[in-house]
């Protein structure tokens, strides 16, 4: 991790919180990415990524487990917010209670062996909204992927050549939410090379958006 990146982050995180009026709620940071030469016309061109944050936030994410066998076990013992068992999956078949789901939960993770019966059913209102399941292969450890979608985040790519996504909370050390930026900075930049990084901002849920001047390095 580039720690001039997070230094130049860092002081832009200052700029944004002189402007930022004080709210009586937590506020949200969130780091605002648009691309260059992009073509998002293309499907290679977008993208659909879960990125595991150094440091998590307060408001962890919501994961919704799926499962089959001695998954369902695993995954209520590990915690999950929600275990679905292939039984309960008949609950939901029409559009309504998916879109519920979807809105509830920030990740999906399911037995292989119901992948087939989630896409016909949940695809899609799962699909479009880029939260198809991730599979959990047998004998995985549950907890441990559990645990690391609790920690991360949705970096998107679909119609237009931006991306917004939450790194942290104004009640947060600077230098721990720099570094969960610059964490989906390095994983943009992976997939599409730090030149078409056009513009890179941050901004506070009700604060105007502050530009941080991040050039390839």
């Amino acid at each position: 991790m580039s720690s001039s990146y997070v230094k130049i982050i860092e002081g832009a995180l200052g700029e944004v919180r002189k402007l930022a009026k004080r709210r009586r709620f937590n506020q949200t940071v969130e780091l605002i990415i648009k691309l260059r030469d992009v073509d998002v016309k293309k499907p290679e061109n977008r993208i659909n990524l879960t990125v595991p944050l150094p440091n998590p936030m307060s408001k962890r994410a919501k994961v919704c487990v799926i499962a089959s066998g001695a998954t369902i076990t695993a995954a209520r013992e590990a915690g999950a917010d929600l275990v679905i068992t292939k039984d309960d999956l008949g609950k939901f078949s029409d559009k309504k209670s998916v879109r519920k789901l979807a809105q509830q939960f920030d990740f999906f993770l399911a037995s292989p062996d119901l992948m087939v019966q989630i896409g016909r059913t949940m695809g899609p209102i799962l699909g479009p909204r880029g939260k198809m399941p991730d599979v959990v292969p047998p004998n995985a450890d549950v907890k441990a992927f559990i645990d690391r979608y609790r920690r991360s985040v949705r970096v998107r790519v679909r119609d237009q050549p931006q991306i917004m996504v939450k790194v942290g909370t104004e009640d947060m050390e600077p230098s721990k939410i720099a570094e969960n930026a610059v964490a989906v900075l390095e994983e943009v930049a992976r997939k599409y090379g730090w030149d078409k990084l056009k513009e890179v901002e941050l901004k506070l849920t009700m604060s105007p958006p502050i530009k941080v001047n991040i050039t390839a390095q």
